[in-house]
């Protein structure tokens, strides 16, 4: 029947001799599972670029429809033998049914038309054993098989193409005649070696995707033989994965490319990939190497660099090498490329955002513009101003906040707590929204919206606040009331502005808010009075300018304000000052799309709560009207830090340096501990229940009374058993000064001493069959365990950063003797860690020890401002949640479903 494939391979029958024959004009297919998911975008375009070959299709319970293309119809039945029936001829059938299906989709093809000659399967994952029947029937009819987990053929010059998506979409563009032939393990990468190819010239003949399956059917000793007997082919691509040995002793008469990936499969304990592509010791990546370059006498594979090749040919490891190789191989042939060059392999590219950061030009290539219609598509990108995040359900989920596992230290937006402790409480007030830190100047400007508004006199909601803390209740419960007060309508002019601003200015060319002489001259005129000018003067407003002139601060965005007041003859409030600066602080972010408009709106929403957190922890009394906590108003907007403020109304006095430096690291280090924590779940909750899919509906002020009301005496108000387990230990020591290295006190006597007391009220507890016997608090860590020296990293990251400062803090030296004495007296096993619990704790009880030993504040304040300085810090991070959630959050997301509750009887 072919007896010139009997001569070729004597051994079994090969119908293809030469790649001429691979996908011809003549060729008519059929398709089976023409409607499924991946031939119901191939088949069209193959069929349209072939001009019209595919004459039916296959699909149970489809008969009599029709896949439409732009040159006609294509029928569909239920089976082959009906579309035989029905008088089609074809001698191809293309195999898109599922790995189960194959085999007996093969046979009745086989068995109903005998005019078959080939057969193409993009299935990946045939049985081994089904592939042998297949291979077995081929043999028996005189039909080439080609796969399975084949991409398909095709012929440049026939302008033809047969089963898969080689050429993608628009094969025309990249399958350009000319004299090289492909073979490829990989699909994709065979039109993208075609693509390559072009920018050095060359074209191509065939392309031909093997497929990658564990039994390859028309394989590289096929095509080796058909490539030399193709006058059209002058040399020959050939990409290679690991596994098998169908390459192993080929010979070649014409020059080839071959490039042998997958050395990092070596390294894999599972298998990856194409099913096939799973080698052994003697057919991995490095033995198929050496295979090729043996064939083509070479000793080093080829890069630009290093341009190792003969005129039989060069092996390389990255497809961006192939074109440079097939030149300097047929160079030394005499041979020129087929066509100019068509395009290059520089990286184009069609966007860019650096996030602000400052690159190099070798990481910062110019934009280019897309090709049709991505061009259009970029172009309406460009437009949309900040960034619109996907919807999903974000129930134990975050985009805001992460703890590693490992180290328990939590990020938030890719800063972990560590770092922010090192920032200001204001700073990281800010970076819970804008995602970035401010500058200096940015740090200026929000102090002086956030103590604007810190004073609370004449407010309903320190008054509800009082009123909470006089019945007995917790601080997180005594500011829900005060938050409660902070509605809507508070707001709803900052939030006016803030948008508005954002309209007048979205498409100035205004990068930098902080730019000296911007024109904003026409957003001047089309400017909406009614939204950004007071009728009556401000005294507030009026206050806001003077402390940021004060400060030296500057705006656009508040320079545009006073502008446009001077061209009005009218006035600004603070309301709209303090939108005017929590926009200048999301400018640059929200430019470079890393922020949503929601987020620009709600800002002068959550900065006025974080105000007013901060001033209801303060009583009423200590509050009057242009006065907070003994300072003047104006004093605290024109140059204190809100680090300060939050000092002063926790403690009742401005902090020195080292009180300063030491509030800091304490609010930072407590931000948060990932999206699981109950006072997160908490915000995310109250988010959740609002319904974030519509986020004008979301009270923000809500999020913070769900954080608060998930706080409690177990977590935040536990921060004081530590704080009072070291009053117990140094009450009666005499200790003046925790700060002092001097302080004469024996810290491994006094731990030493304990760790015995402990041991005998522990044994005696046991003894008595008392296993809830009194914890140690804050030694010991459910992750860091199991040496023979633990260690909380992040107690031990604190402990350095105070120590590089010079700090000395006693009840930490304490607690470092602690856990050795409890080692060593044979109450633990091991050196149990200090967590970081305890540098909370030793943090602010060195602050609070001077007043508290002179008999100032008693215990139960003691507790209240351990409890109030969790809040204030975990304020941060639950600021970053409401947000997150309200950006990406679905309705009522947070709920546990039904199937997942159970009943205790």
């Amino acid at each position: 029947m072919h007896p010139q494939g009997v001569e070729a391979f004597p051994h079994y029958y090969v119908g293809i001799n030469s790649l001429t024959d691979l996908a011809t004009k003549d060729d008519r297919v059929c398709v089976l599972n023409i409607t499924g998911g991946e031939s119901r975008t191939v088949t069209p375009v193959s069929h349209v670029y072939s001009g019209g070959n595919i004459v039916c299709g296959t699909a149970p319970g489809r008969s009599g429809s029709k896949m439409k293309t732009s040159i006609g119809d294509i029928p569909v039945y239920d089976n082959i033998a009906e579309a035989v029936d029905a008088g089609h001829e074809f001698n191809v059938v293309v195999v898109y049914l599922p790995p189960s299906g194959v085999r007996d989709g093969v046979i009745e093809a086989i068995r109903v038309n005998p005019n078959l000659t080939k057969i193409v399967i993009l299935t990946e994952k045939v049985p081994v054993r089904d592939a042998r029947v297949i291979r077995a029937m081929g043999q028996m009819r005189g039909i080439d098989i080609f796969g399975a987990n084949c991409l398909g053929l095709a012929d440049a010059h026939n302008h033809v193409r047969i089963g898969g998506a080689l050429g993608g979409s628009a094969p025309e563009e990249s399958l350009l005649p000319g004299s090289v032939a492909i073979y490829s393990n990989s699909g994709n990468f065979t039109t993208t070696i075609a693509v390559y190819l072009a920018t050095a010239g060359w074209g191509s003949t065939v392309s031909f995707s093997s497929g990658k399956d564990v039994y390859i059917h028309y394989a590289a000793p096929e095509w080796t033989h058909a490539f030399h007997a193709d006058d059209r082919s002058k040399a020959a691509v050939m990409y290679i994965e690991p596994g098998g040995y169908y390459e192993h002793d080929l010979e070649f008469d014409k020059p080839v490319v071959a490039c042998v990936v997958g050395r990092w499969k070596a390294k894999l304990t599972k298998a990856c990939g194409h099913a096939g592509a799973i080698a052994g010791a003697g057919d991995n990546a490095m033995a198929k190497e050496e295979w090729f370059m043996n064939k083509f006498g070479v000793d080093d594979v080829f890069t630009p660099e290093n341009p190792v090749c003969t005129e039989k040919g060069a092996v390389v490891l990255n497809i961006a090498h192939i074109p440079a190789a097939m030149t300097a191989v047929m160079e030394k042939r005499g041979a020129k490329p087929d066509f100019e060059p068509v395009g290059d392999l520089s990286l184009k590219c069609w966007f860019s955002n650096t996030q602000g950061i400052d690159l190099p030009d070798h990481l910062n290539p110019p934009v280019v513009e897309a090709m049709a219609p991505y061009n259009e598509q970029i172009a309406g990108l460009n437009e949309q101003v900040g960034v619109v995040f996907p919807r999903q359900s974000m129930k134990d989920a975050s985009g805001a906040s992460m703890m590693d596992p490992k180290t328990q230290v939590t990020k938030i937006h890719g800063t972990s707590v560590l770092d922010a402790s090192t920032h200001n409480f204001e700073a990281n007030l800010v970076q819970s929204l804008v995602r970035e830190y401010p500058d200096a100047n940015g740090e200026a400007l929000a102090n002086v919206a956030l103590n604007t508004f810190v004073n609370q006199e004449g407010k309903v909601g320190l008054a509800a606040a009082d009123a909470a803390r006089e019945a007995g209740n917790s601080p997180n419960t005594a500011l829900s009331a005060a938050v409660a007060m902070v509605g809507p309508k508070q707001v709803e002019r900052s939030r006016n502005a803030a948008s508005a601003l954002v309209e007048l200015f979205k498409k100035s060319g205004l990068e930098d808010p902080a730019t000296d002489g911007f024109d904003f001259s026409a957003q001047l005129d089309a400017a909406d009075t009614d939204t950004f000018l007071a009728e009556s003067p401000c005294k507030c407003g009026f206050a806001m300018l003077a402390a940021i002139e004060a400060r030296g601060a500057k705006s656009v965005f508040i320079e545009f304000l006073q502008a446009l007041a001077a061209k009005r003859g009218s006035n600004l409030s603070c309301n709209v000052l303090a939108a005017a600066i929590t926009t200048h602080l999301a400018w640059p972010a929200l430019m470079r799309k890393r922020l949503s408009l929601t987020t620009i709106a709600n800002m002068p929403w959550h900065f006025r709560i974080y105000s007013t957190l901060i001033g209801s922890a303060a009583s009423a009394e200590s509050q009057r009207k242009g006065n907070f906590c003994g300072v003047e108003t104006k004093e605290l907007m024109n140059s204190w830090s809100f680090t300060e403020t939050a000092h002063l109304a926790l403690l009742g006095k401005r902090p020195n340096d080292e009180e300063l430096y030491a509030f800091s690291v304490l609010l930072g280090l407590i931000i948060s501990n990932g999206p699981g924590t109950i006072s997160a779940q908490g915000a995310k909750g109250a988010v959740a229940a609002d319904g974030p899919e519509d986020p004008q509906r979301i009270q923000v002020n809500k999020g913070y009374i769900g954080f608060l009301t998930h706080t409690g005496y177990a977590h935040g108000g536990n921060g004081y058993e530590a704080i009072a387990f070291l009053l117990d230990r140094f009450r009666d020591s005499g200790l003046s000064d925790p700060g002092s290295e001097g302080h004469g006190l024996d810290l491994s006597s006094m731990a030493t001493q304990y760790a015995k007391d402990y041991l005998a009220y522990k044994k005696k507890a046991k003894a008595e069959g008392n296993l809830a016997y009194a914890k140690i608090p804050c030694t010991g860590h459910p992750v860091f365990k199991g040496e023979d020296v633990n260690f909380d990293p992040r107690e031990v990251f604190v402990g350095d950063l105070f120590k590089k400062r010079g700090d000395y803090n006693v009840f930490h030296e304490f607690y470092r003797e602690l856990v050795q004495a409890l080692y060593k007296t044979g109450v633990t096993r091991n050196v149990f860690c200090v967590n970081v619990d305890a540098v909370i704790a030793v943090l602010l009880l060195k602050m609070l020890w001077q007043p508290h030993a002179a008999g100032e504040i008693d215990d139960a304040t003691m507790e209240s401002a351990a409890f109030t300085t969790f809040l204030f810090g975990r304020m941060i991070g639950s600021a970053a949640e409401i947000d997150d959630h309200t950006n990406r959050g679905k309705n009522m997301d947070t709920r546990t479903a039904a199937s997942k509750c159970s009943h205790v009887g």
